[in-house]
């Protein structure tokens, strides 16, 4: 039923001192109307206050549009990507409408009345779809016909663009058009601001020379025209990045939405980081959005992906500013010698340095205030300290010209001290558990643990804490038990992990095994004693070596094993983790190093080529890396690059690879001769374990090699292969099959015969 309210008021009025105001509010039953039910759906920014986080509401008409009451570095990581559509994002209505202005001013500066204008390109965070909700900015680029090259473009045009002011305001008054924006012109510049209840963007206009012309993409000649311009003309970086409008545009179209949504966050934090220092220029954040969108590159690459892992990643990359080295080369490249040139001497500078993808004259870091950036950075990575964050590095490898290669390794690749002394101690935490809780009161009893890994290998990257532990049991007393008791034990040894979390000894987290009867345990380790969680693999094995580490016989056990069942090359590998440990911790420090920077572009293959098929085993790329040092170098002190480049070319020459060291096992036990005879004439890449012959980690054609040789083929691009001067560096001329007298390759004569006569047949070159 409809009802009414009345209410008094009295108001002060001057000279006569208070007057009534009365006022009658009437109310409907309206619950049932439709149009009140839904009344939301046409005012943008109402949502349902149930389901709505606790941020700052829709600003009233006539308020500043921006909102500051909600700090993004108080936000839950959880709740990021619903602050992004309540608080940040533009309306839709508000976007539409804009749009259609800026087109009707597109569309008067194309026309006949405006003859000087060749094209128009709208840039900036607008052109960029990076425009924040309430104020923005962006940019009208007006390509005229008269400018044909960069120093054209270098003269005063301020005359020329008043003109085309005026060209373009006459026109809108003779049109009558219904679109509304307002024009300011002052001493410094041109501006048209288009605006909604909800939405302000600030155009920019300016003139500028049009580098595409009817083409799509840059060549390299327009990149030499470029760098004589500014040489000539003295210019400042970046000063005919205004030139490349439309790239930019292009650039920045390719990423999804979400990509947006997270530079939208990021740019946020930065003003409302910026409103705490003292009063200062502007903010540029087209390097946070660089930053941003190489984060997402290099760290995930998905479409859809939790905002809050970028973010942690972003943060990561701010505070390390000081080594930051980014760009790209979808405009520009290292083909040709004078960008080639130019392009070297940017990315050797101090750093800083985050290039503008359509300027390589542009170093675009020196905008932002880092100092002040980092004390807000390591603030808000306080609060997402439970959220994992990609790994995305300081500098990308591609980008890395060779002879820095050293320096990247140990920058970026190295663990330091502290990685090393939490691997100890979960190492510690972990070998303890298994002597004196696990198997407390059973028969079964550990005879002793052995850390395998990189870890133990000396190969560690910095990036992701990782350990594996080796249990031998009194149990597994030979291959084939160990094959059928080995899912019990890890039952019993999760039990007993579960049972010490209760006690709040410590806490584990399980990885979930795709495997009925896994061979190993996999699970995240937390501790008082650590700073942050390990990741661990324990896995029981049959100690075949015994006390007095008998190699012979054990691999004849092995091989009778092998040759008389079903079971997989290499599935026996647990029980010879000392000997594959020794065989790579003895080696210099310099080839351990290169080990990293091979597993490390491993690693981003193996990101980038997952879905389409099965890599061969990082361990398999270790041992390619050894025999390529052996064969090439065999010195402590070599050309990393160099190294790195052998690496490479070897793996685009899989299907001739035939590799084994005779370290362990050799020739001259006939049982072992026979069974290595046969495993060398195995389909190719044939790459043996040195710790257990069984074990070829090249394996023929079980592996994908084709998609690792596509992508080493596409790395000798790369800066990483070419040094200070920009020269090509060469790769060290090795076999491709073990060769005699090589290091650690004693090959017996029936072994050099055979190789020899296959070699010819198959027209190789040893």
């Amino acid at each position: 039923m409809p009802c009414s309210l009345n209410f008094s008021f009295l108001l002060p009025q001057a000279g006569v001192g208070q007057r009534p105001l009365n006022l009658t509010f009437h109310f409907l039953d309206c619950s049932g109307h439709r149009s009140c039910r839904d009344s939301t759906e046409q005012c943008p920014g109402l949502e349902d206050s149930s389901q709505a986080l606790p941020l700052a509401s829709t600003p009233a008409a006539g308020s500043n549009m921006e909102n500051w009451r909600s700090l993004v570095s108080t936000v839950p990581a959880q709740k990021l990507d619903e602050f992004i559509q309540q608080q940040l994002r533009p309306y839709e209505s508000c976007e539409k409408q804009i749009g259609e202005t800026v087109g009707a001013i597109c569309t008067i500066l194309l026309g006949d009345s405006v003859p000087l204008v060749q094209d128009v390109a709208v840039g900036g965070c607008y052109g960029r779809k990076t425009i924040l909700r309430g104020d923005s900015h962006g940019t009208l680029v007006l390509f005229l016909h008269g400018l044909k090259q960069f120093r054209d473009w270098a003269k005063p045009q301020q005359d020329i663009l008043h003109k085309i002011m005026d060209q373009l305001e006459d026109t809108r008054r003779r049109q009558r058009l219904p679109h509304q924006w307002e024009t300011s012109r002052t001493s410094s510049g041109v501006s048209i601001t288009v605006s909604t209840r909800w939405q302000k963007v600030i155009f920019e206009v300016l003139v500028a020379f049009d580098t595409l012309g009817v083409s799509e993409n840059p060549t390299p000649w327009l990149y030499r025209e470029l760098i004589r311009s500014m040489d000539e003309t003295n210019a400042p970086a970046g000063k005919f990045a205004v030139c490349f409008t439309k790239l930019q545009k292009k650039f920045f179209d390719k990423y999804p939405p979400k990509v947006k949504d997270l530079i939208l966050l990021m740019k946020r934090w930065c003003q409302q980081c910026h409103r705490k220092w003292p009063p200062s220029e502007p903010l540029p954040t087209y390097a946070v959005e660089l930053l941003a969108v190489y984060a997402w590159e290099q760290g995930c690459g998905a479409e859809d992906f939790d905002i809050a892992e970028g973010v942690r990643a972003i943060l990561g990359l701010i505070l390390q500013w000081q080594q930051l080295c980014v760009y790209w080369t979808v405009n520009y490249s290292l083909e040709d010698e004078t960008v080639r040139n130019r392009l070297l001497h940017k990315l050797c500078s101090q750093r800083p340095v985050i290039l503008d993808p359509v300027d390589l004259t542009h170093n675009v870091s020196g905008c932002l205030p880092q100092a002040h950036l980092q004390v807000e950075a390591r603030s808000w990575l306080t609060s997402l300290s439970s959220t994992p964050a990609w790994n995305v590095l300081a500098a990308p490898l591609f980008m890395t010209p060779g002879h820095l290669l050293d320096k990247f390794i140990k920058d970026f690749l190295q663990p330091n001290k502290d990685f090393l002394e939490q691997i100890r101690k979960a190492v510690d935490i972990i070998c303890s558990f298994l002597k004196e809780n696990c198997f407390r009161h059973s028969i079964t009893k550990v005879q002793s643990t052995v850390k395998g890994g990189s870890s133990a290998k000396g190969t560690a990257l910095k990036t992701g804490s990782d350990a594996d532990i080796v249990v031998f049991l009194n149990s597994l007393n030979s291959f084939p038990s160990q094959r059928t008791y080995r899912s019990e034990v890890i039952q019993e040894i999760r039990k007993q992990l579960e049972a010490c979390q209760q006690q709040r000894e410590f806490e584990v987290k399980f990885e979930i095994s795709k495997w009925t009867a896994p061979r190993v345990l996999s699970f995240s380790l937390k501790s008082k004693d650590l700073s942050e969680s390990v990741d661990f693999d324990v896995l029981p094995a049959y100690n075949a070596l015994g006390q007095g580490k008998c190699t012979l016989r054990a691999y004849a056990e092995l091989i009778n094993l092998y040759e008389s069942s079903d079971i997989a090359g290499g599935e026996f590998s647990t029980c010879f983790t000392e000997l594959q440990r020794d065989f790579i911790i003895s080696r210099p420090t310099k080839l351990k190093d290169l080990i990293r920077l091979v597993k490390h572009w491993y690693k981003q293959c193996e990101r980038k080529m997952k879905p389409k098929g099965s890599l061969p085993p990082k361990y398999a790329l270790e041992l390619l890396t050894i025999y390529a040092w052996e064969q090439g170098s065999g010195m402590n002190d070599f050309n990393t690059a160099e190294g790195f480049r052998t690496v490479l070319e070897l793996v685009t020459k899989y299907q001739q690879l035939c590799i084994y060291w005779t370290v362990n096992y050799n020739f001259e036990d006939e049982t072992t001769r026979k069974f290595l005879l046969t495993q060398i004439q195995r389909t190719r890449p044939v790459i043996l374990d040195p710790a257990e012959p069984t074990g070829d980690v090249g394996g023929g054609d079980r592996w994908c090699w084709h998609l690792l040789a596509k992508e080493a083929k596409e790395w000798f691009s790369s800066l990483c292969f070419r040094d200070g001067r920009g020269s090509p560096i060469q790769p060290w001329k090795v076999p491709t099959i073990q060769a005699p007298g090589s290091c650690g390759a004693r090959i017996h004569p029936v072994v050099r015969e055979m190789l020899s006569d296959r070699s010819h047949f198959l027209g190789w070159q040893c």
